[in-house]
């Protein structure tokens, strides 16, 4: 029932936004009149039948599918008229000002007919959006950029100095329906010879069958001392319906083998104790910890953090950067870099570096993408691999990060 109220609000606001648009065509001929009518709701009709087809079909039929980009065309169309439907409205309320004050109209020669103008102005603050989100589709879905950055560590050992860790999150699987932008990104990864990968949660959409295609891609990923992976809040399947709790915790089960079969170290409230040279340090991961109820918290960190506290190098892997100040910044002050992604960096903002870094994400998460320190404990938030939702970024690329070691 919901979802046909949403259908019937949707063809009133696209029959709203045609209203206002019919003034702009009245000195048209009517043979073209007509026809812009009948495109602009072949379009709006195009939408709701494919809102159809996924709702009987199922949300699976986007995953590993061009319809993804399907979908994101829509979103954008949807969100332009978005501007139009505001200056629309702004217009009617002028109308309606008018038409209850006919003094006010006769004395200032006001007309409580639509305003040509006002149309004209919806239509090309409209056009900024449509172009810009189309643009952020088309050219930056995988223009993969490389993010390098030197992180001091304090009493930092001899033979740690220069260790070289990429990290990667966020690739929602089930967004790709090919194999050559993954491919790519691969290869991009083993030109900088990590000693170490970090894959900090979301690997999928929902379901780990979103991997079938991309299992003999992401298991090339090389690293000298191996490749480390926590789940994200994507993982556990929170985002679509299971037929029952038992189909849903067999593909938590099956989202494990995947890492396996990738050959990457799952880190499920544990750590590892690894050494290069005579220097040890532990790799500590969590599964997903958010300090935000509307996320699934299933973060151990005491369990996880137990047997390394003698480490001298600690190294966090957590999906959630609102873990670093609820707990890690708090309780667990030896531990020296917390990695994380999640915010994808909205894949939308501005970033002028020693100039501007913004996105909308500012105003839920205080660490959201970059490097943050607070005393002698650092944060990195990578802005992700992949996209959710809308299939493209605008400002903010996809990331692969290089960071290096060095003696503070």
């Amino acid at each position: 029932m919901t979802f046909f109220i949403f259908i019937i609000l949707f063809l009133f606001f696209e029959w709203y936004i045609f209203r206002g648009l019919k003034v702009l065509t009245q000195k048209y001929k009517p043979l073209i009149r007509r026809g812009l009518g009948i495109a602009y709701w072949l379009v709006s009709i195009s939408f709701v039948l494919f809102l159809l087809y996924i709702r009987f079909k199922g949300e699976d039929v986007i995953q590993n599918s061009p319809l993804v980009f399907v979908q994101s065309t829509f979103l954008i169309y949807f969100l332009s008229k978005l501007m139009l439907a505001g200056i629309f409205l702004i217009d009617d309320i002028r109308r309606f000002v008018i038409s209850w004050a006919p003094k006010l109209q006769a004395e200032k020669g006001n007309s409580s007919g639509r305003s040509r103008f006002l149309a004209r102005l919806g239509l090309v603050l409209a056009a900024i959006p449509f172009s810009t989100l189309l643009y952020g589709s088309v050219r930056n879905t995988y223009r993969y950029k490389v993010f390098r950055q030197k992180i001091p560590i304090k009493g930092l050992a001899s033979d740690l100095e220069g260790l070289r860790i990429v990290q990667i999150s966020d690739i929602h699987a089930g967004s790709f329906f090919t194999k050559a932008p993954l491919i790519r990104a691969v290869e991009m990864i083993n030109q900088e010879k990590p000693d170490l990968v970090f894959f900090t949660g979301d690997l999928v959409n929902d379901k780990a069958g979103e991997m079938d295609l991309f299992l003999n891609v992401l298991d090339k990923i090389e690293a000298q001392l191996g490749v480390y992976s926590v789940f994200g809040n994507h993982d556990y399947g929170y985002h679509t319906d299971w037929p029952s709790p038992a189909a849903k915790a067999a593909n938590l089960e099956q989202l494990k083998g995947v890492h396996r079969r990738l050959g990457w170290k799952l880190l499920l409230n544990e750590h590892r104790i690894i050494s290069r040279g005579e220097a040890e340090l532990a790799i500590i991961g969590v599964e997903n910890f958010s300090a935000y109820e509307r996320f699934p918290t299933y973060g151990d960190l005491n369990k996880a953090y137990q047997g390394a506290e003698q480490t001298p190098l600690k190294l966090l892997l957590s999906h959630d950067p609102s873990h670093w100040e609820a707990e890690v910044t708090k309780d667990f002050k030896d531990i020296d870099i917390t990695f994380s992604g999640h915010t994808h960096g909205f894949q939308f903002g501005i970033e002028i570096p020693g100039w501007v870094k913004w996105s909308p994400v500012k105003y839920m998460y205080r660490q959201w993408a970059g490097l943050y320190r607070k005393e002698e404990q650092s944060l990195y938030v990578n802005r992700g691999l992949g996209y959710v939702g809308y299939a493209g970024r605008v400002g903010i690329l996809p990331e692969i990060t290089v960071i290096e070691l060095e003696k503070a």
